[in-house]
């Protein structure tokens, strides 16, 4: 029988998400560049990247939905969660800021925007949970990240899938638009985490 952080499936869960993620970039890496790869080849490893992506980001709501039914929401759980998700946005986000397919829908400014709001606020969840107190994600991170999940799997998708001219039109507004979205729902999300760790941070001034 496993002991510690890892004795319950939501924490091995997000172990394996954690390594999903890293598989992600591992196949961004290695096939990113399309150089010299016939297309459909070039099809089935966008493909890889997206449903690894779609799993990772996924499992997400099992993990939250195994910890809530059998009662092991853990401190652990709270930290390392929100950092998986972290990783694997961010992570993607930076791949795509740079990959010659992609790039036209990250500009690198707006990347570092988002990648600062995630340290603010997994800066101040970390202070707020050194305290003792609960500090999980509320509704507007969970809109953020939804968002965000949209804004990196439509470029991923639209490699892996043949469209038509004017889908692909249409799927590039969209992504162009979800990137928009996302800045605004990570700045906003990130001034609501700051107004609720206010009183904590005004302690911790004193």
């Amino acid at each position: 029988m496993a002991e510690g952080v890892f004795a319950h499936w939501p924490n091995r869960i997000t172990a394996l998400r954690f390594l999903g993620a890293v598989a992600l970039f591992v196949a961004l890496a290695t096939w990113g560049e399309a150089d010299g790869v016939e297309l459909a080849q070039r099809r089935v490893q966008m493909h890889v990247c997206l449903w690894l992506f779609v799993g990772v980001a996924l499992s997400d709501v099992l993990d939250g939905w195994l910890a809530r039914r059998g009662n092991h929401v853990t401190a652990f759980g709270r930290i390392a969660d929100p950092f998986v998700d972290k990783v694997l946005v961010m992570g993607a986000m930076i791949f795509l800021a740079v990959l010659p397919w992609s790039r036209a829908f990250f500009p690198a400014w707006v990347v570092v925007v988002v990648l600062a709001r995630e340290f603010l606020v997994t800066g101040i969840r970390g202070y707020v949970e050194s305290l003792g107190h609960a500090f999980p994600a509320d509704w507007f991170g969970k809109i953020k990240m939804l968002v965000q999940c949209w804004a990196v799997g439509i470029p991923i998708g639209m490699q892996a899938f043949e469209m038509s001219a004017v889908a692909a039109e249409r799927w590039a507004l969209a992504g162009h638009t979800m990137t928009w979205l996302t800045l605004a729902t990570s700045v906003g999300s990130g001034l609501t985490y700051v107004i609720k760790a206010r009183k904590f941070l005004m302690e911790g001034a004193r």
